[in-house]
Protein backbone atom coordinates (compact mmCIF):
# COMPACT_ATOMS: atom_id res chain seq x y z
CA UNK A 1 0.00 0.00 0.00
CA UNK A 2 1.47 3.67 -0.89
CA UNK A 3 2.24 5.49 2.30
CA UNK A 4 0.54 8.09 3.51
CA UNK A 5 3.23 10.85 3.32
CA UNK A 6 2.75 9.88 -0.58
CA UNK A 7 -0.52 10.02 -1.12
CA UNK A 8 -2.32 12.94 -3.60
CA UNK A 9 1.44 13.04 -5.48
CA UNK A 10 -0.06 10.07 -8.11
CA UNK A 11 -2.61 12.31 -9.76
CA UNK A 12 -0.37 14.18 -12.06
CA UNK A 13 2.44 13.40 -14.33
CA UNK A 14 4.15 16.79 -13.33
CA UNK A 15 4.43 16.87 -9.52
CA UNK A 16 7.00 14.82 -7.93
CA UNK A 17 7.00 13.03 -4.57
CA UNK A 18 8.95 14.81 -1.46
CA UNK A 19 11.60 11.87 -2.12
CA UNK A 20 11.67 12.43 -5.87
CA UNK A 21 9.69 9.99 -7.26
CA UNK A 22 7.39 10.15 -10.36
CA UNK A 23 4.76 7.67 -9.28
CA UNK A 24 2.92 8.09 -12.84
CA UNK A 25 6.05 6.89 -14.42
CA UNK A 26 6.32 4.11 -12.19
CA UNK A 27 2.68 2.72 -12.57
CA UNK A 28 3.96 2.75 -16.41
CA UNK A 29 7.01 0.33 -15.89
CA UNK A 30 4.88 -1.76 -13.34
CA UNK A 31 2.39 -1.94 -16.64
CA UNK A 32 5.62 -3.00 -18.68
CA UNK A 33 6.79 -5.75 -16.07
CA UNK A 34 3.19 -6.99 -16.19
CA UNK A 35 3.67 -7.50 -20.06
CA UNK A 36 4.75 -10.85 -21.93
CA UNK A 37 8.73 -11.41 -22.18
CA UNK A 38 10.37 -9.94 -25.13
CA UNK A 39 14.11 -10.36 -25.43
CA UNK A 40 17.15 -9.16 -27.89
CA UNK A 41 20.56 -10.52 -28.59
CA UNK A 42 23.11 -9.22 -30.26
CA UNK A 43 26.65 -10.78 -31.79
CA UNK A 44 28.79 -9.95 -34.75
CA UNK A 45 26.72 -11.48 -37.38
CA UNK A 46 23.40 -10.09 -36.53
CA UNK A 47 20.77 -8.94 -33.78
CA UNK A 48 17.67 -11.74 -32.92
CA UNK A 49 14.36 -10.61 -31.37
CA UNK A 50 12.56 -13.23 -29.84
CA UNK A 51 8.95 -12.41 -27.94
CA UNK A 52 6.48 -14.73 -26.23
CA UNK A 53 3.17 -13.96 -27.39
CA UNK A 54 1.52 -16.43 -25.23
CA UNK A 55 -2.53 -16.12 -25.26
CA UNK A 56 -5.31 -15.79 -22.55
CA UNK A 57 -7.94 -17.95 -24.81
CA UNK A 58 -7.68 -21.08 -27.13
CA UNK A 59 -10.44 -19.04 -28.81
CA UNK A 60 -7.76 -15.96 -29.91
CA UNK A 61 -5.64 -16.74 -33.57
CA UNK A 62 -2.29 -16.16 -32.29
CA UNK A 63 -1.19 -14.53 -35.41
CA UNK A 64 -3.23 -12.07 -34.80
CA UNK A 65 -1.26 -10.99 -31.65
CA UNK A 66 2.04 -8.67 -33.00
CA UNK A 67 4.78 -8.03 -30.65
CA UNK A 68 7.53 -7.24 -32.98
CA UNK A 69 7.71 -4.66 -35.35
CA UNK A 70 9.85 -3.76 -38.34
CA UNK A 71 10.81 -0.33 -38.50
CA UNK A 72 12.95 -0.12 -41.52
CA UNK A 73 14.82 -2.69 -43.82
CA UNK A 74 17.99 -3.02 -41.41
CA UNK A 75 15.90 -2.07 -38.16
CA UNK A 76 13.23 -3.46 -35.85
CA UNK A 77 11.67 -3.52 -32.69
CA UNK A 78 10.14 -5.78 -30.03
CA UNK A 79 7.51 -4.63 -27.24
CA UNK A 80 6.03 -5.63 -23.85
CA UNK A 81 3.54 -3.84 -21.77
CA UNK A 82 0.62 -1.74 -23.50
CA UNK A 83 0.39 -2.84 -26.84
CA UNK A 84 -1.54 0.02 -28.20
CA UNK A 85 0.84 2.16 -26.43
CA UNK A 86 3.75 0.27 -28.29
CA UNK A 87 2.02 0.48 -31.88
CA UNK A 88 1.48 4.22 -31.70
CA UNK A 89 5.48 4.23 -30.63
CA UNK A 90 6.04 1.98 -33.53
CA UNK A 91 4.41 4.35 -36.07
CA UNK A 92 6.50 7.19 -34.75
CA UNK A 93 9.48 5.09 -35.20
CA UNK A 94 8.37 4.59 -38.76
CA UNK A 95 7.76 8.12 -39.75
CA UNK A 96 10.89 9.01 -38.13
CA UNK A 97 13.04 6.52 -40.16
CA UNK A 98 11.31 8.27 -43.13
CA UNK A 99 11.20 11.63 -42.57
CA UNK A 100 15.92 10.38 -42.09
CA UNK A 101 15.83 8.92 -45.32
CA UNK A 102 14.04 12.03 -47.13
CA UNK A 103 15.90 14.31 -45.41
CA UNK A 104 19.70 12.81 -45.59
CA UNK A 105 19.11 10.14 -48.43
CA UNK A 106 20.40 7.67 -45.65
CA UNK A 107 19.05 4.89 -43.20
CA UNK A 108 18.67 6.43 -40.39
CA UNK A 109 21.01 5.20 -37.13
CA UNK A 110 19.76 2.88 -34.77
CA UNK A 111 20.78 5.02 -31.84
CA UNK A 112 19.31 7.89 -33.47
CA UNK A 113 15.80 6.55 -33.68
CA UNK A 114 16.39 5.23 -30.59
CA UNK A 115 17.19 8.82 -28.95
CA UNK A 116 13.96 10.16 -31.29
CA UNK A 117 11.75 7.57 -29.74
CA UNK A 118 12.89 8.18 -26.06
CA UNK A 119 13.14 12.02 -26.39
CA UNK A 120 9.05 11.24 -27.24
CA UNK A 121 8.53 8.80 -24.36
CA UNK A 122 10.62 11.85 -22.21
CA UNK A 123 8.18 14.76 -23.27
CA UNK A 124 5.15 12.55 -22.10
CA UNK A 125 6.71 12.44 -18.38
CA UNK A 126 6.44 16.10 -18.00
CA UNK A 127 3.53 17.69 -19.33
CA UNK A 128 -0.10 17.93 -17.71
CA UNK A 129 -3.25 16.36 -19.27
CA UNK A 130 -1.14 13.34 -20.42
CA UNK A 131 0.17 10.10 -19.32
CA UNK A 132 3.76 8.09 -19.89
CA UNK A 133 3.89 5.59 -22.37
CA UNK A 134 3.22 1.66 -20.85
CA UNK A 135 5.32 -0.04 -22.95
CA UNK A 136 8.89 -0.88 -23.53
CA UNK A 137 10.74 -1.31 -26.39
CA UNK A 138 13.95 -3.33 -27.62
CA UNK A 139 15.23 -1.76 -30.82
CA UNK A 140 17.49 -3.90 -32.95
CA UNK A 141 19.62 -3.42 -36.08
CA UNK A 142 22.96 -2.78 -37.82
CA UNK A 143 24.18 1.29 -38.55
CA UNK A 144 27.63 0.79 -40.41
CA UNK A 145 27.95 -3.09 -40.21
CA UNK A 146 28.00 -2.55 -36.48
CA UNK A 147 25.02 -4.75 -34.63
CA UNK A 148 23.01 -2.23 -31.95
CA UNK A 149 20.49 -2.79 -29.67
CA UNK A 150 18.71 -0.87 -27.17
CA UNK A 151 16.23 -0.61 -24.35
CA UNK A 152 13.83 1.97 -24.19
CA UNK A 153 12.02 2.61 -20.57
CA UNK A 154 8.66 4.07 -20.22
CA UNK A 155 10.64 7.36 -18.84
CA UNK A 156 12.82 8.02 -21.55
CA UNK A 157 15.88 6.68 -20.49
CA UNK A 158 17.79 4.97 -23.00
CA UNK A 159 20.88 2.06 -22.47
CA UNK A 160 22.84 -0.26 -25.13
CA UNK A 161 23.11 -4.14 -24.38
CA UNK A 162 24.72 -7.17 -25.70
CA UNK A 163 21.51 -9.33 -24.69
CA UNK A 164 18.61 -7.75 -22.67
CA UNK A 165 14.83 -8.74 -21.40
CA UNK A 166 11.88 -6.45 -20.52
CA UNK A 167 8.31 -8.16 -19.65
CA UNK A 168 7.54 -10.32 -16.66
CA UNK A 169 10.21 -12.83 -17.18
CA UNK A 170 13.15 -9.98 -17.25
CA UNK A 171 15.01 -11.34 -14.24
CA UNK A 172 15.13 -14.76 -14.95
CA UNK A 173 15.82 -14.14 -18.61
CA UNK A 174 18.73 -11.87 -17.74
CA UNK A 175 19.96 -14.36 -15.60
CA UNK A 176 20.71 -16.90 -18.41
CA UNK A 177 22.63 -14.36 -20.71
CA UNK A 178 25.18 -13.42 -17.89
CA UNK A 179 25.35 -16.67 -17.52
CA UNK A 180 25.70 -17.95 -21.00
CA UNK A 181 26.50 -14.74 -23.23
CA UNK A 182 29.32 -14.32 -25.12
CA UNK A 183 31.51 -12.08 -27.40
CA UNK A 184 32.00 -14.52 -30.50
CA UNK A 185 28.12 -15.70 -30.10
CA UNK A 186 27.16 -16.26 -33.91
CA UNK A 187 23.61 -15.83 -34.75
CA UNK A 188 22.81 -19.08 -34.45
CA UNK A 189 23.77 -19.45 -30.88
CA UNK A 190 21.86 -15.90 -30.26
CA UNK A 191 18.43 -17.23 -31.45
CA UNK A 192 19.41 -20.82 -28.91
CA UNK A 193 20.57 -18.22 -26.25
CA UNK A 194 16.81 -16.23 -26.98
CA UNK A 195 15.20 -18.94 -26.89
CA UNK A 196 16.94 -20.49 -23.70
CA UNK A 197 15.75 -17.62 -22.08
CA UNK A 198 12.12 -17.65 -23.18
CA UNK A 199 11.78 -21.05 -22.05
CA UNK A 200 13.33 -20.63 -18.62
CA UNK A 201 11.16 -17.48 -18.44
CA UNK A 202 7.85 -18.98 -19.10
CA UNK A 203 8.81 -22.10 -16.90
CA UNK A 204 8.99 -24.40 -20.02
CA UNK A 205 5.39 -23.31 -21.69
CA UNK A 206 7.55 -22.42 -24.59
CA UNK A 207 5.55 -24.11 -28.49
CA UNK A 208 5.85 -22.78 -31.99
CA UNK A 209 3.04 -20.90 -31.52
CA UNK A 210 3.76 -18.92 -28.11
CA UNK A 211 7.03 -18.03 -29.48
CA UNK A 212 7.67 -14.98 -32.72
CA UNK A 213 11.03 -14.78 -34.05
CA UNK A 214 13.02 -12.11 -36.04
CA UNK A 215 16.81 -11.39 -37.24
CA UNK A 216 19.00 -8.71 -38.61
CA UNK A 217 21.39 -10.25 -40.42
CA UNK A 218 24.72 -8.04 -40.51
CA UNK A 219 25.32 -9.66 -44.29
CA UNK A 220 22.45 -8.80 -45.74
CA UNK A 221 21.31 -5.74 -43.74
CA UNK A 222 17.71 -6.87 -43.59
CA UNK A 223 15.27 -7.08 -41.10
CA UNK A 224 13.67 -10.23 -41.36
CA UNK A 225 10.76 -12.60 -39.54
CA UNK A 226 11.42 -16.29 -39.67
CA UNK A 227 8.43 -18.79 -40.86
CA UNK A 228 6.21 -20.60 -39.18
CA UNK A 229 8.50 -23.49 -40.30
CA UNK A 230 11.95 -22.13 -39.15
CA UNK A 231 10.65 -21.27 -35.54
CA UNK A 232 8.92 -24.49 -35.45
CA UNK A 233 12.68 -26.18 -36.06
CA UNK A 234 14.23 -23.99 -33.51
CA UNK A 235 11.63 -25.01 -30.63
CA UNK A 236 11.30 -28.49 -31.89
CA UNK A 237 15.54 -28.44 -31.29
CA UNK A 238 14.95 -26.32 -28.13
CA UNK A 239 13.04 -28.82 -26.71
CA UNK A 240 15.08 -31.57 -27.35
CA UNK A 241 18.23 -30.13 -25.89
CA UNK A 242 15.96 -29.52 -22.14
CA UNK A 243 14.97 -33.16 -22.22
CA UNK A 244 18.31 -33.82 -22.83
CA UNK A 245 19.26 -31.92 -19.87
CA UNK A 246 16.73 -33.42 -17.92
CA UNK A 247 17.83 -36.56 -18.11
CA UNK A 248 21.63 -35.82 -17.18
CA UNK A 249 20.50 -34.09 -14.40
CA UNK A 250 18.30 -37.39 -13.21
CA UNK A 251 21.30 -39.46 -13.78
CA UNK A 252 24.11 -37.05 -11.75
CA UNK A 253 21.08 -36.96 -8.96
CA UNK A 254 20.83 -40.70 -9.26
CA UNK A 255 24.54 -40.76 -8.82
CA UNK A 256 24.88 -38.86 -6.25
CA UNK A 257 22.58 -40.55 -4.02
CA UNK A 258 23.98 -44.01 -4.84
CA UNK A 259 27.83 -42.18 -3.81
CA UNK A 260 26.09 -41.11 -0.69
CA UNK A 261 24.45 -45.34 0.51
Amino acid sequence: MQPLQNAGYDRAITVFSPDGRLFQVEYAREAVKRGTTSLGVKSDEGVVLVVDKRTTSKLIESKSIEKIFQIDDHIGAATSGLVADARALVERARVESQINKISYSEPIRVETLAKKICDMKQLYTQNGGVRPFGSALIIGGISDNICKLFETDPSGALIEYKATAIGSGRSVAMEVFEENYKEDISLEGAINLALDAVYEATEGKTTADSVEIAIIDNSTKKYKKLSDEAVETYVTSLLERKDENDEEDEETSEEEIKDED
